[in-house]
Order: structure tokens, then C-alpha cells, then sequence
């Protein structure tokens, strides 16, 4: 007797840690984790950053874009803005693939830094113990 299940959806871990960028002389530090429901395409955020040189008034998923490359909006972040701020994107399929492919960054913008004063390239977490493919 053959038993059929239901295509479980996989999530796909994802991490990225904030630096400076576009000349800025402030530290940022702070983390990117998100999850992603590959068959849905819904992605779980959660967004944590210090050393800004003031507060955060605009945030993105950019790309796609290799790490030190830069590329568009590809889906704006709600404010408030705080850090700790969580929530959830709905990204379409090509978008899903480029940020599994390390494609995507978040970009945190302030009034010094309009063009981005803090960036995090997502990429795939390995779970602990687990091989590479």
C-alpha cells in the first residue's frame, strides 16, 4: 500500500551581519536573521543593529547583488524602526532563489546615510553538525 504526504515546505536559515558602507564613519554592528518558507516564499525577519550614527529611517531588501555590489529595492521594510524590529516579506520565486544564492542584503538608511549607512548579505545558515552540499 503506497502512501502519498504532502510536499512539506523547507525553510531555508539565513544570516547576515551589518557593516558600514557609502563613506560612513560610524560602527554598526548588529545581525539579519530571517527564515524562508521555500515553497511559499515568505520570509520571517528579524532585524538588531547598534552603533548607527542616528536612527533608522528607511529599510530594504536589496539585490540581487554580490556582497560589495549594489542593486535596487526589492522590498521595502515597514517602519517604526527599532532594533529587535521583526516581521515578514512575501518575495516572488526569482527573488526567493537570489536571496538562497547570497543575492540579497538588507540596507539600513539615516538621515546622515540616505543612500545606506549599514548593510547585512544574507546567506544560508548550515545547522550545526551539518554538511555542506
Amino acid at each position: 500500500m503506497a502512501v502519498a504526504s504532502p510536499a512539506l515546505a523547507a525553510t531555508v536559515r539565513l544570516e547576515g551581519h551589518f557593516t558600514a558602507e557609502h563613506g560612513a564613519t560610524s560602527h554598526p554592528d548588529g545581525t539579519v536573521r530571517a527564515a524562508l518558507n521555500t515553497r511559499t516564499n515568505l520570509v520571517r525577519y528579524t532585524i538588531t543593529w547598534t552603533g548607527l550614527s542616528g536612527p533608522v529611517v528607511a529599510a530594504h531588501f536589496h539585490g540581487p547583488a554580490p556582497a560589495g555590489e549594489e542593486a535596487g529595492v526589492l522590498v521595502p521594510i515597514p517602519a517604526p524602526y527599532k532594533s529587535g524590529q521583526h516581521g515578514a516579506v512575501l518575495l516572488s520565486s526569482e527573488q526567493a532563489r537570489a536571496l538562497q544564492d547570497g543575492q540579497i542584503y538588507v540596507n539600513l538608511h539615516t538621515a546622515a546615510l540616505p543612500n545606506g549607512e549599514a548593510r547585512a548579505q544574507l546567506a544560508p545558515v548550515t545547522p550545526a553538525g551539518a554538511k555542506p552540499r
